[in-house]
């Protein structure tokens, strides 16, 4: 085992020891301890309630826009112990595994890009999430589907995540788990919560886990360490003061930068095992997110409050990575080569954020507001260390027992070094106009400036822009609501044409509607939504620069490309009965370029999520669920050939049982079915998914 890893797994041990003596000092002092079924009620209710779309606090049937929650309790039943592995049960989005430790999302044909913790946004670095965010500090995730112009005012119209981290509670409440599984994957997990003075006004949690495996694929490894400290103080009865810093090592070796070619040069697929990779022992890519916030907000009297928050995050990785690029002889398996290069790379961000909500009365109504302003600014340096010589790789069939030789490195240079600064003004009124009729209008007045300089392309650009919000919802029956929206597309860009030019930001617009109801009592959610949206001049690689062009040899230019979104989601979750829930979606979309052409073929059209868990607390509270996958076919074109995936399905089981008096056993096995499939097809090159896989857990609760 590598010394870092070791120092890692001593690490969690510690935390585990910690937590055990502090438990009896705890117990103690705690409240009575909540049921199971008062956990669940609780659980039930944060799930249908979301600030993700505009800043308001709107049931999900109140929200003219499509909201998927994904709770705790399912990211412990099956075990979804990244985002990566969440987002790809959430109904309507896919998750791009284009290599092993870079990830792409999109929904509704377009990328990802706004992402939130506790609805402040955090977007990735280029949209992209380096490494596997572990999930162990999150209470759970929101999806919000559609162009989200209210809060962000930037973006695709494909869907904003919101992060909601786990907060301190009022009761003690601890647990430990461990659990083992396929390729010596190894995992420790505890998190302890409650009161930290005798009054309870001060409380604080602890969440810490560990991740150590080897993989399915050559070379490849994974150590990642997650830390999270919080602590809230209720300064007055009104007066509440909230701090917290956690912190994600991921230390990767064997990693996979491009993935594998997929045809010879005459066109004709190549048959790799499952454990296939173009990576080498020598390679790495490290990572550590680091991030730290400060809340304080205030209730008024009269039903208002203000909220001020302050979050500092910083990015750093550090990688050397081999890329294979080539389409080989299908005789003699030659003609892969490769290129090597060290990537040290340092991002910073600073947000600021203050709000004021509260009810306001109107022609006898009462309606409620949110008004708001924010400031970011962020900083990132990414330095190249780039070989000079581009070795060969062996014959195909010889790829699991040679490697490449790791070559000579010059030295580093600064490759990229770039500012942004956004300003950002918000408001949003939730409107009373009848008991039947509400309404949800808003605006998002951005204004934002860049400067730098990214591998030699020039990073400038300066925007501002108003994007209004408005929506309307109608309850047709006690159960059943009809909702519309509307909001606009403004998607500022860094990519230049084949003149070497900045394009101009993309622009478009984003309408929804649907219906939205519930049932068995408000446990059962069930929502159905046509959308359309129309993005023009989002960029689209054209090619890349030669010798004498306009802009510097090598890289890439842009057009700019107009394509229309449109079809429909049906969701449901919730409880079906007391003992069975059930969660998922179906999504069908259509999408085209300006010439009525299908676009970005990659994406599937259809798809199919499904959960489902049945209790039966007699049998020493067994637990039994399922969960689907389903896509249809997707394509793509590299120089030689067209690569096809067939439409497939994944199938994952959990079975948990009660062993003892706060004792609980699950076992997970994912990919039952074994199901073999490649897992993007967003660039020429590609890797195939984890075979059929198992692990047991144990949770011990205090």
């Amino acid at each position: 085992m590598p010394a870092r890893a070791a120092s890692r797994l001593r690490r969690s041990g510690l935390f585990a020891t910690t937590v055990l003596a502090l438990a009896p000092a705890w117990d103690a002092a705690r409240a009575e301890e909540p049921t199971a079924v008062s956990q669940v009620l609780v659980e039930s209710e944060r799930s249908k309630h979301s600030q993700g779309a505009t800043g308001l606090d709107l049931s999900l049937r109140e929200t003219p826009q499509s909201i998927t929650v994904m709770p705790r309790d399912q990211i412990q039943d099956f075990a979804l112990n990244n985002v990566n592995e969440l987002l790809a049960l959430a109904p309507g989005v896919n998750v791009e595994r284009v290599e092993t430790d870079r990830t792409y999302f999109n929904a509704r044909g377009f990328d990802i890009t706004n992402f939130q913790v506790d609805g402040v946004g955090l977007p990735l670095i280029w949209g992209i999430q380096f490494g596997e965010l572990d999930t162990a500090l999150f209470d759970r995730v929101e999806i919000v589907r559609g162009a989200n112009g209210m809060l962000t005012g930037t973006g695709n119209p494909s869907a904003t995540i919101n992060y909601v981290r786990k907060r301190p509670t009022k009761d003690f409440r601890a647990t430990a788990s461990a659990s083992y599984g396929s390729w010596d994957d190894k995992r420790l997990e505890a998190d302890v919560s409650g009161p930290l003075n005798a009054a309870g006004t001060v409380t604080g949690r602890l969440v810490y886990a560990n991740e150590d495996k080897d993989s399915y694929l050559d070379h490849y490894k994974v150590n990642r360490n997650v830390y999270y400290g919080v602590l809230s103080w209720d300064l007055t009865p009104r007066l509440k003061a909230t701090g917290g810093y956690s912190r994600q090592d991921n230390l990767a070796n064997g990693v996979l930068w491009g993935a594998l070619p997929l045809s010879y040069s005459d066109g004709t697929p190549i048959a790799y095992p499952r454990s296939a990779s173009t990576s080498a022992d020598w390679t790495y890519w490290d990572t550590r997110d680091q991030n730290a916030f400060a809340e304080l907000s205030y209730a008024f009297d009269n039903g208002w409050s203000a909220k001020a928050t302050y979050t500092h995050k910083r990015f750093d990785e550090n990688a050397k990575l081999l890329y294979a690029f080539g389409d080989p002889d299908p005789d003699t398996g030659l003609g892969v080569a490769g290129m090597v290069g060290r990537y040290p790379s340092h991002y910073r961000q600073n947000l600021w954020e203050a709000s004021v909500s509260g009810p306001v009365e109107l022609l006898g109504r009462r309606h409620e507001l949110v008004l708001g302003a924010s400031t970011a600014k962020s900083h990132g340096r990414e330095y190249e260390d780039f070989a000079a010589t581009f070795p060969d790789y062996p014959a195909i069939g010889d790829w699991d027992d040679q490697q490449v030789a790791e070559p000579a490195f010059p030295g580093a240079y600064l490759a990229a070094d770039t500012r942004d600064r956004l300003n950002r003004v918000y408001g949003a009124a939730h409107l009373n106009f009848t008991d039947r009729l509400k309404g949800v209008v808003g605006f998002n007045a951005i204004d934002l400036k860049s400067t730098g300089v990214s591998y030699g392309v020039d990073q400038s650009r300066s925007a501002s822009k108003l994007s209004p919000y408005a929506g309307l919802v109608f309850d047709l029956t006690p159960n059943i609501s009809l909702y519309g929206s509307y909001t606009n597309i403004f998607n500022p860009q860094v990519e230049v044409d084949v003149d070497n030019r900045k394009l101009d930001p993309a622009q478009g617009k984003s309408y929804e509607a649907g219906l939205k109801s519930e049932w068995f009592g408000g446990r059962l959610y069930a929502a159905a939504a046509v959308f359309r949206s129309k993005q023009l001049g989002l960029a689209d690689f054209a090619g890349t620069f030669g010798e004498g062009d306009a802009g510097p040899a090598g890289k890439s230019y842009y057009v700019g490309v107009d394509t229309t979104s449109k079809g429909y989601e049906l969701e449901v979750s919730g409880a079906l009965t007391d003992r069975w829930r059930v969660s998922g979606g179906w999504t069908q979309l259509s999408l085209k370029n300006q010439a009525g052409e299908d676009a970005r073929l990659f994406l599937p059209r259809r798809t199919l999520k499904l959960s489902t868990t049945y209790s039966v607390p007699q049998l020493r509270d067994l637990k039994l669920g399922a969960a689907l996958r389903w896509q249809d076919d997707i394509s793509t074109v590299n120089d030689v050939a067209t690569i096809r995936q067939k439409a497939y399905a994944v199938v994952d089981l959990m079975a948990g049982l009660r062993l003892a008096d706060r004792v609980r056993a699950t076992v997970n096995v994912k990919n039952v079915f074994d199901k073999t499939y490649l897992t993007s097809l967003m660039w020429n090159q590609s890797y195939y998914a984890a075979p059929r896989s198992a692990a047991v857990r144990l949770d011990y609760s205090f």
